[in-house]
């Protein structure tokens, strides 16, 4: 499909052309997409532009900042087009770092905070630490689904957003989400949205799916190219294959002196990732079943960010009937947010974040 976009003023409006479409059935498909009380989108219209070439107008209901682009197929779902829609300004203050280009400000020689309910930093500690929680998949990409028809983008959100209150709530940290809604987040920008913020840990919530219905328990993952086990390798295949990126992108023109500035700090990044991925293995253990009583490793494309500690969590197994159910219930997922909170606090307990970042490259 080809396609093209541009905007218009008085009043806003989005245009995008679409080239080798039916008319009728994107007029159908669009009109099931857009909602009543749609919060940027009041009306759409659909018309031939010139022959061969659909035209799409967006009546938005505000300026906002646009995203096109395509998408692969994949299992239920042919070519895709993905429109996603941003507010210029950010609800969530942190995302509003990422407009800055990832410069924090600073004060006195340490990054400034943003301004946030609970209170200012514990004494003793240079500035609030930043935790960057990704729930994984979302919008066009729904993840494993479980035999009862759960879908693991729905609690994996939910879980995250739990976590997200948790650690605003506690004096000396901070949370982003990357994503806050359903919608599809490609990996790479998940990565890039914790180095922009100079995020000190990044935590990935799945609850994913086993070819065995009976495979369950939490797991932990952190970075490695040789997977720990033949589950760890199925499972890494699965979650990269929906969405391939193509490493790290670091400010040099020397592609010597980049790979040596990788390595070195992949290989503190990996080693602060395993004493994270232990803590929070052992407080999942108190309130699950443990897949591995270990930490595991895999090739996980959304660990890949070299300079922040990252760690992949399987709450449990979304293809299990039983774990299914409990990560359904508001309680359960409560006592997971709580866990992982206190794996994180207990990493931070012997590993207090620096005043420039853990991890920082420059």
């Amino acid at each position: 499909m080809n396609y093209s976009m541009f905007a218009l003023k008085g009043p806003e409006r989005l245009v995008l052309d679409l080239g080798g479409v039916d008319g009728g059935a994107l007029l159908a498909e669009l009109q099931n997409k857009v909602a009543a009380g749609d919060p940027y989108i009041a009306s759409l219209r659909v018309a031939l532009n010139r022959p061969g070439v659909m035209r799409v107008v967006l009546d938005l209901k505000a300026e906002v900042k646009p995203q096109v682009f395509a998408l692969k197929p994949i299992a239920d779902y042919g070519h895709r087009l993905v429109l996603d829609l941003y507010p210029l300004v950010p609800p969530d203050p942190l995302a509003a770092l990422l407009e800055l280009d990832g410069k924090l400000a600073t004060v006195n020689g340490t990054a400034a905070a943003a301004p946030r309910k609970g209170g200012p930093a514990a004494p003793g500690v240079a500035r609030l630490a930043t935790v960057v929680i990704d729930a994984g998949h979302g919008g066009e990409d729904p993840g494993a689904r479980g035999h009862r028809g759960s879908l693991e983008k729905d609690v994996t959100l939910t879980i995250a957003r739990r976590l997200k209150k948790l650690i605003d709530a506690e004096s000396g940290m901070r949370a982003l989400l990357t994503r806050d809604g359903d919608y599809y987040l490609p990996l790479n920008a998940r990565v890039e949205k914790a180095r922009k913020v100079k995020a000190d840990l990044f935590v990935s919530v799945h609850a994913d799916a086993f070819i065995r219905p009976h495979a369950r328990g939490s797991s932990v993952f952190a970075l490695s190219q040789r997977p720990t086990s033949d589950t760890a390798r199925w499972l890494a295949k699965q979650e990269n294959d929906a969405d391939l990126i193509g490493g790290v992108n670091l400010d040099t023109r020397d592609p010597y002196l980049t790979q040596t500035l990788v390595d070195l700090s992949q290989t503190a990044t990996n080693d602060h990732s395993m004493k994270l991925g232990g803590a929070v293995l052992a407080e999942l253990g108190k309130i699950n079943t443990l897949h591995k009583a270990r930490v595991e490793r895999a090739s996980f494309a959304v660990l890949k960010a070299p300079d922040v500690p990252s760690i992949l969590v399987e709450t449990a197994f979304i293809s299990n009937p039983q774990e299914e159910k409990r990560l359904n219930d508001d309680a359960y997922q409560d006592k997971m947010a709580r866990a992982l909170l206190a794996g994180i606090k207990r990493y931070f307990a012997k590993n207090p974040p620096r005043p420039q970042g853990p991890l920082a490259l420059n």
